[in-house]
């Protein structure tokens, strides 16, 4: 743990943003996951902090308003938070959202009254493109596309059930058990009142209805997710492997997004070393950044990734991984999180020798700074200070060959 703080604290320091976390603690429970868990390790991609979210139950309901759109949440809401949020940003979390997608599991519980009213909920989750999972008389697990679709279908459900007299539960989860876990947190707190319970940022909230609720919007809040893809240093790339072989990796990141992320590409024309898309969720363009970065490494292309609600926000960001750098530029993904700025940083191959050195032989390191310290303090007390530059090239040509 030490070890690791230092690293972070090192690389914070070099590349002048503080690192959150370097590779992954994400336990993987599928070869998808598995996979994009090996790569995150491997690469020893770092989560970087480059302006900090300010995380307060007040700004996570009103983005929250944002994102599901203020017509689709009434006036005579109460904003519950049953947990609060975690003060940092949590990279398990993040990533299990890339790897996992967007969609959510919504478990409906109606209270008393007329238990018909079932099939009516079951219509209008189909109608929004859900997925029923389980249903009996009395509750309904089913899956949404997105967190936000499944909390705003659950404030339907309510007005519905409320126009009946009849309360009605709903809660949002990564899964259906979660979901259901969830409402059951809210019952403890609240009773059998009309609300829908969720997550945001660590924290549990919810929001909760004792009136009639006015009429609703009924769609979702459109946002546009954009990825702005650019190759570091095309010129010195095509100098070095020829222009086919950029035009090679970029047709083969254009396809991923489309047919892997369900992209939209706009502004690409083929030989060129940028383009920009349009991706149906934030997870996904997410998605769509870290894979082309990891796969355009692989094949010797670093890339500069921005990810924003417009194509300019989204190529200004990119712009912004020029600074993000120890001495050469290394592939940066930028993009938003709640109203903070981060991005996935992945070293050179130099830094990550060095990081696979300290975090897995942190034994030997140990023996290096007191052999360094050593020989130096006795180069010092002699008059030879050279001492120490050649200890120096001893520890690295150790650590290079052991």
């Amino acid at each position: 743990m030490a070890g690791n703080y230092l690293l972070k604290t090192l690389f914070g320091f070099l590349l002048n943003h503080p690192v959150l976390s370097i590779g992954t603690k994400y336990y993987p429970t599928n070869e998808k996951e598995q996979e994009y868990v090996e790569m995150v390790n491997y690469t020893r991609t770092m989560l970087l902090e480059i302006d900090k979210a300010h995380i307060t139950t007040e700004n996570i309901f009103q983005n929250l308003l944002k994102e599901v759109g203020t017509g689709n949440i009434p006036e005579n809401r109460r904003f519950v938070e049953i947990k609060p949020a975690e003060n940092d940003v949590n990279e398990y979390a993040l990533l299990s959202n890339i790897i996992m997608g967007s969609d959510r599991y919504l478990y409906v519980e109606v209270f008393s009254g007329y238990k018909g009213i079932i099939d009516q909920f079951v219509q209008l989750i189909k109608k929004e493109n859900g997925v029923i999972v389980e249903r009996s008389n009395t509750e309904i697990v089913s899956r949404l596309l997105s967190k936000n679709d499944a909390i705003r279908v659950g404030i339907e459900l309510i007005k519905i059930g409320m126009e009946k007299e009849i309360d009605v539960r709903s809660a949002v989860g990564m899964t259906g058990a979660a979901a259901i876990e969830r409402s059951i947190n809210l019952n403890k707190q609240i009773g059998e009142t009309s609300g829908v319970g969720f997550t945001k940022l660590g924290g549990e909230f919810a929001i909760v209805f004792s009136s009639k609720l006015t009429k609703l919007e009924g769609t979702p809040a459109v946002y546009d997710n954009y990825l702005f893809i650019d190759v570091f240093d095309s010129t010195q790339f095509i100098d070095d492997q020829g222009r086919d072989r950029l035009v090679e990796i970029m047709n083969e990141i254009k396809d991923f997004i489309e047919k892997e992320c369900k992209g939209k590409i706009e502004g690409y024309r083929e030989g060129g070393d940028d383009l920009i898309a349009n991706l149906p969720t934030k997870d996904a363009a997410l998605r769509a950044g870290i894979d082309s970065s990891w796969h355009a490494l692989n094949n010797g292309a670093m890339l500069r990734v921005g990810i924003g609600k417009s194509r300019r926000e989204a190529g200004e960001r990119a712009q912004m991984a020029d600074e993000i750098k120890i001495w050469n530029n290394s592939p940066v993904m930028v993009f938003d999180l709640a109203d903070g700025i981060y991005a996935y940083y992945v070293p050179s191959e130099f830094s990550r020798t060095i990081v696979e050195f300290l975090q897995e032989k942190q034994g030997r390191a140990v023996l290096i700074f007191v052999f360094v310290f050593i020989v130096t303090l006795i180069g010092w007390n002699i008059g030879h200070w050279e001492f120490g530059l050649v200890a120096i090239g001893l520890a690295l040509l150790y650590a290079i060959t052991a």
